[in-house]
This record gives C-alpha cells, sequence and structure tokens, in this order.
C-alpha cells in the first residue's frame, strides 16, 4: 500500500510553527534573547555535539542551529548537515597532522610522566557533581571578575606550541606497528559522496563515526566494555586542541594555513596480537577523532574502531564488531529521521492493517 500526499492542513501547520515560535520568546518583556557567542561559549559542550553531529565546522551557524533546535540537539544537527547540502565544495584539505595541534587538554591513562607532561585542561572529571547553586543569579560583574582572575594567573610562556605524540614512544620500543606511511597517503573515502557499500575500508568507519550521535556510540561501545566483545583498552593519549587547517594557496598552490578547528583525538592500546603470520606480537591500536570538545565521543570512537577491526579480521562475533550493524546505526540523524515519520499521516497503511485484521477475525 503507498503513501499519499498529505492534503489540507495547512492553516493548523502555521498554527503549530506559531505556537513554536511563542513557546521560544515566552518570557515576553523579560527575555533576554540567546546570542550566538552566548551559545558558542557557555554551551561549548553541546555547541561541540552539534558541530561533530552535523559534519560541519562552522560555529556560528552551529550556534544558531541550537538556538533554531530550541537545544534540541539532533535536531540543531539536523538543520546544520541540511545547510551543508546547499553548500559547494570548494577545495580540499592537505592531509592534517594533529601533532601541530594547539593542546588545550592533554592525558594519558597509559603512563604517569609522558613526553611535554600532562595538562588536564578545563574538565569536570575530579569534580564532585553538586548543585552550584550560586550559578542561578550570576551577573555580567562575577563573569568579568572569573575572567579577570584566571588572566591575572596565567602564564603562557610556559606552554609549549606543540606535544609530542605518546605513541612514538612506543613504537621506537618496537610495542606497536610502524606507521604505514602508505596508507596515509590513499585518498580517504567519502561518505557525503559515495554510499557505504559492505566491506567498508577503515576511513569510511571513521568518518561515519566522526559524524555519529554519541549516545549511539557510545551504548555500542558500552556492550563492548561489558562483554559483548573483548576490547578493554587502555587510553595511550586523549587531546583536545585546534587543529591548523592547510588549503592550497590559489596561485602558487602550495599548502598555507587558513585557519584552524577544534577537535578531540583519542588513541587507545588494546590487547596484543601477532602482526601476521608469524609476527612478533604488538599493542593493537583504536583511534577515535571528532569536531568541538568531545572526549566521550572520541574514546567510544577508539573501542569501537579497534572491535570493527577484529571483526572484520576474525569475523563478528558481538554487535560491537559487526561493521554492518554499527554504522548504519550510529548516525543519530538518520536514527531520528526514522523515528519521528511514524508520527506523519499513516492513514491509507493503517486503514489496510484494519481491513485486514476484520477480515482475518471474519474468517475465524
Amino acid at each position: 500500500m503507498a503513501y499519499v500526499a498529505i492534503k489540507g492542513g495547512g492553516q493548523a501547520i502555521e498554527g503549530s510553527k506559531a505556537v513554536l515560535e511563542y513557546l521560544r520568546t515566552r518570557q515576553g518583556a523579560r527575555a533576554r534573547p540567546l546570542q550566538a557567542d552566548t551559545i558558542e561559549n557557555q554551551l561549548r559542550l553541546l555547541h561541540g555535539r552539534v558541530l561533530s553531529e552535523g559534519g560541519v565546522y562552522h560555529p556560528r551557524l552551529a550556534s544558531l542551529a541550537i538556538k533554531q533546535a530550541q537545544g534540541d540537539s539532533l535536531e540543531a544537527s539536523f538543520i546544520l548537515r541540511a545547510y551543508r547540502s546547499t553548500v559547494p565544495r570548494l577545495a580540499e584539505t592537505e592531509l592534517l597532522d594533529s601533532r601541530k595541534m594547539r593542546i588545550t587538554r592533554r592525558i594519558s591513562s597509559a603512563f604517569k610522566d609522558i613526553p611535554g607532561g600532562q595538562m588536564l585542561g578545563a574538565t569536570t572529571d575530579y569534580h564532585l557533581r553538586l548543585m552550584r547553586m550560586e550559578l542561578l543569579n550570576e551577573s555580567p560583574e562575577q563573569f568579568r571578575a572569573i575572567s579577570g582572575e584566571w588572566f591575572k594567573n596565567l602564564n603562557v610562556d610556559e606552554i609549549p606550541d606543540t606535544f609530542p605524540k605518546v605513541l612514538e614512544q612506543l613504537r621506537k620500543d618496537g610495542l606497536l606497528a610502524p606507521l604505514d606511511e602508505q596508507r596515509g597517503q590513499q585518498s580517504p573515502f567519502d561518505i557525503t559522496r559515495e554510499p557505504l557499500i559492505f566491506p567498508v575500508s577503515r576511513s569510511a568507519a571513521l568518518a561515519t563515526m566522526a559524524r555519529g550521535e554519541q549516545g549511539s556510540l557510545l551504548a555500542i561501545a558500552y556492550s563492548n566494555m561489558r562483554g559483548y566483545g573483548d576490547v578493554h583498552p587502555t587510553v595511550a593519549e586523549l587531546r583536545v586542541g585546534y587543529l591548523p587547517v592547510l588549503l592550497p594557496h590559489p596561485i602558487t598552490g602550495q599548502p598555507m594555513e587558513v585557519g584552524e578547528v577544534e577537535l578531540t583525538e583519542c588513541e587507545v592500546v588494546a590487547m596484543y596480537e601477532a602482526d601476521g603470520e608469524g609476527g612478533k606480537p604488538l599493542f593493537t591500536l583504536g583511534y577515535g577523532a571528532c569536531f568541538g570538545h568531545n572526549e566521550v565521543k572520541a574514546i567510544s570512537m577508539a573501542i569501537l574502531d579497534r572491535s570493527l577491526q577484529n571483526g572484520i579480521q576474525h569475523g563478528p562475533r558481538n554487535p560491537s564488531e559487526d561493521p554492518e550493524f554499527v554504522l548504519l546505526h550510529v548516525d543519530g540523524i538518520e536514527s531520528m529521521g526514522f523515528c519521528t515519520h511514524y508520527k506523519m499521516p499513516h492513514y491509507v497503511t493503517f486503514q489496510s492493517d484494519m481491513d485486514r485484521l476484520r477480515a482475518t477475525q471474519a474468517k475465524q
């Protein structure tokens, strides 16, 4: 039974839009409209999720999408990704080196002392989850005082420009496979222009997960952590910072820096296995990276990357090792779209269900 076009209801739809707009502004004269800068800075973790799941790095438009969606992160990501589909692709970046990242946070759970040192940065990992009631009545003066106090105690000369990778030492010690230079020269799979046809490359899997919804990635990665899989990794390095973006110069063609993007990157080492037939045992590696400050997503990505490699090599034994199961179910926008389509009219199909049920009852 086919679907039919919706007829009528235009007045009701316009009324629905008006109610939605009223609820966004219902404080009336007392309301202060949210500014894009306010959303980007005071809701920065939500902002980072939308940047990542929207699949386009445009901080101001991500703020607009959050405002328009009234804080619904999936809806905001949908809006941002829909916008992305309307703009042309002008150029492609050079292969970016995350060792050149301007670090704001960098930790390792594998080693206490790492080259360049641990940098805790901004995190709630070491805080008690207690309500801060004083935040209910903050003032602009308090904001300025906090900023002034932080800058007064800051010594930027003590912070190096870049930090070496923790994995480099493991490779030097022969505990991790060397970098595959040839793989680094291969063109990555473009999930925005090519359909996923299984089996997929690792770059296609990583690109899909980079736009995936955090909760979906976490849930499937957690299933692996709990026993439906065998990836119990150690975080070799988790880093958050700003990565320079290089584009070819329009005249010379030489790469030049055009800006930077905030990125979260996670590299985990997991159980060792033989490097090829008869090779020596080496640690295995999982990798995750996404836009914004989004550590849970990057760690979940790295675990699933390692899990999917297990599934490809030995055959999937658990859901988290099955590329089709994982990659076709982590895109929050696709999942949301299929879920919310049930709210649309299904009059004809349901009428058909009722007719069949009545006919079955009559036969009985």
